[in-house]
């Protein structure tokens, strides 16, 4: 596995400190992010999913604790909108660029407008995708957001 992607290049021109943790991942887990936390032995607060959603229509991302789900209610209002649903696989792996279950925030193939849950915003360091299944980086959360440019507001349901 090539610890050299697009999110890792985004974060080194950005100049923010980073970790890169390989983990064997599990095309069958039933939850992605849980069983990334638990290869790694952290918790789910501090291993954060990126989902990809639609806000009226329009691509968004949602970051969030790999133990919680997204309120779509509060997601849609972050970004200002009236409703949002998930965006289908094959939409978020054609716009991110990435392959679900590797999908990360950082070196998308454009910048989408990022909310992050603020929960995870009051952790230590945070565990977000690297670009790959497998593939995790360490930061501190508020580098996450600085350098999505994201919101920081609740959307955990």
């Amino acid at each position: 596995m090539s610890k050299a992607t697009r999110a890792t290049r985004m974060l080194e021109a950005a100049d923010i400190a980073f970790t890169v943790h390989s983990y064997a991942y599990d095309p069958d887990a039933d939850a992605i992010g849980l069983q990334a936390a638990e290869a790694l032995g952290e918790p789910p607060a501090r291993v954060l999913k990126t989902l990809m959603a639609k806000v009226d229509g329009k691509p968004v991302l949602a970051i969030l604790p790999s133990d919680r789900q997204v309120a779509m209610k509060k997601l849609a209002a972050a970004i200002g909108g009236k409703s949002a649903e998930m965006m289908k696989r094959v939409d978020a792996e054609r716009l991110s660029g990435y392959k679900v279950g590797g999908i990360s925030p950082f070196g998308q193939m454009r910048a989408l407008p990022t909310v992050i849950e603020e929960t995870a915003v009051s952790e230590p360091y945070v565990f977000i995708n690297g670009g790959q299944r497998g593939l995790q980086l360490r930061l501190a959360p508020q580098d996450a957001a600085a350098v999505l440019n994201a919101k920081v507001t609740g959307i955990i349901a």
